[in-house]
């Protein structure tokens, strides 16, 4: 296990906090654009990366499937979701980057689409999903609206063409990280009490199968990891110099790459992560709208969402490696044009981070879990949630800030959890 926390260690990244802006040269327009593409490929190569050692963690733990190798894939997986995270500040402005992050990070999802569940807590219906209890693992021959699907082996093709998406309704999420953070861990039975998923190793095991299939969910957790890191080199390779997702950007023009960069950080920390991922939650008290809800790791997930933001700011990205990438950046860009509005800006990501910390140290000490958090009848931990909500609402007025010194034009995504929370109702 020793091997396995040095390599945890070196995956967390040192946050490059923002410093109070300075009056300086003016980095150019189409060089802060570029070096933002340079800090795409290397987040995107570290995910990847990082998606590797979680394959050939899930390869030696269905080699011995014990809870000691369990637990050494679970913690992979953790580690794997940090420089992810990072990347989705890059979400929202590049339609090359939302047209495929489905694939890896949807949520939240019907888990019984892929395997057995508990039907007390899942039920055993739902009215909005035909493919709710679908339990492919369980099934070699699946129905699939009108079309009887064969589903004898288990492939890239069943789960990212045939289950992916499914009859058009996002909770049929067959791919990516949550997918298999459920094939991990399992359902999360807890409600907003303290525990996550509790999964039983021989759930893979040839010799000692527990719930039946066991095969078949090898199957599908080694081919759900492959097809991971598969769409992740994809991305990283699309924003090396001769990638699609660069050419896209460019074509924009200084002017416009300026714009989708802040289009991205604005989005992600309004309506995304403000919004959806945590005011929806606090407001329903409800576990089902955590983001990693099988672990438990959501804390991290929301950090990381930060960390990885003020990353594309300041122009500074710690590699999982240990090196760091910098150079021009919005954050100097905005010093030298708008000092005051890109000291605000400094400010607001400082405090930001400062109460995403207060969520981090709270859930990582053990004292209690996001999902315990965001429960009824607890207002000091729906405070420090709260209290991320407000910070990353200031954060996007000073990033709206920036945007009008800077003369630029952007569009926030909304969300009815801020904008109209009267409108939030319980599904």
């Amino acid at each position: 296990m020793r091997r396995l926390n040095l390599f945890l260690a070196a995956l967390l990244p040192v946050v490059a906090l923002a410093g109070p802006a300075r009056a300086a040269d003016a980095p150019a327009p189409e060089a802060v654009v570029g070096h933002y593409a340079d800090l795409a490929a290397a987040i995107y190569g570290d995910a990847a990366t990082t998606a590797e050692a979680l394959k050939t963690s899930v390869a030696a733990f269905l080699a011995k499937p014990d809870d000691q190798t369990l637990a050494a894939a679970r913690a992979t997986w953790k580690a794997a979701r940090a420089p992810y995270q990072q990347s989705e500040g890059f979400r929202f402005g590049n339609a090359f980057v939302d047209d495929w992050e489905g694939k890896v990070n949807s949520w939240p999802l019907d888990e019984g689409l892929i395997d057995y569940v508990d039907p007390k807590t899942y039920g055993e219906s739902s009215d909005s999903n035909p493919l709710y209890v679908l339990d492919v693992v369980g099934h070699e021959k699946i129905r699939i609206g009108s079309e009887t699907v064969d589903a004898t082996v288990i492939t890239k093709e069943l789960i990212s063409e045939k289950l992916q998406g499914a009859q058009d309704v996002e909770a049929n999420v067959a791919t990516g990280y949550h997918a298999i953070e459920f094939l991990l861990w399992g359902q999360d039975l807890n409600g907003t009490g303290p525990g996550a998923g509790n999964r039983p190793a021989t759930d893979y095991s040839l010799e000692a199968c527990t719930h039946g299939h066991c095969d078949r969910r090898r199957q599908y957790l080694s081919v759900a990891t492959d097809l991971l890191v598969d769409d992740l080199k994809f991305m990283a390779d699309a924003w090396k110099p001769e990638g699609e997702a660069r050419k896209q950007l460019l074509a924009k023009g200084p002017e416009g790459g300026l714009s989708t960069i802040l289009t991205g950080l604005g989005s992600l920390s309004y309506g995304e992560l403000a919004g959806e991922r945590i005011k929806l939650g606090l407001i329903l008290h409800d576990p089902e709208e955590e983001h990693d809800c099988f672990s438990d790791n959501t804390h991290n997930s929301h950090y990381y969402d930060e960390v990885g933001m003020n990353a594309i700011y300041t122009g500074t990205y710690k590699r999982t490696d240990g090196t760091t990438l910098t150079g021009p950046s919005i954050q100097a860009l905005a010093a030298a044009k708008a000092p005051e509005a890109a000291t605000r800006l400094d400010d607001a990501f400082a405090a930001t981070l400062a109460k995403m910390q207060i969520m981090k140290d709270r859930a990582d000490s053990g004292k209690e879990a996001y999902d315990q958090m965001i429960g009824p009848d607890n207002p000091e931990g729906n405070k420090i949630i709260d209290d991320v909500v407000t910070a990353l609402v200031a954060q996007t007025r000073a990033i709206e800030g920036v945007v009008a010194a800077l003369d630029l034009k952007i569009t926030v995504e909304g969300s009815d959890s801020l904008d109209n929370p009267g409108a939030v109702k319980a599904n």
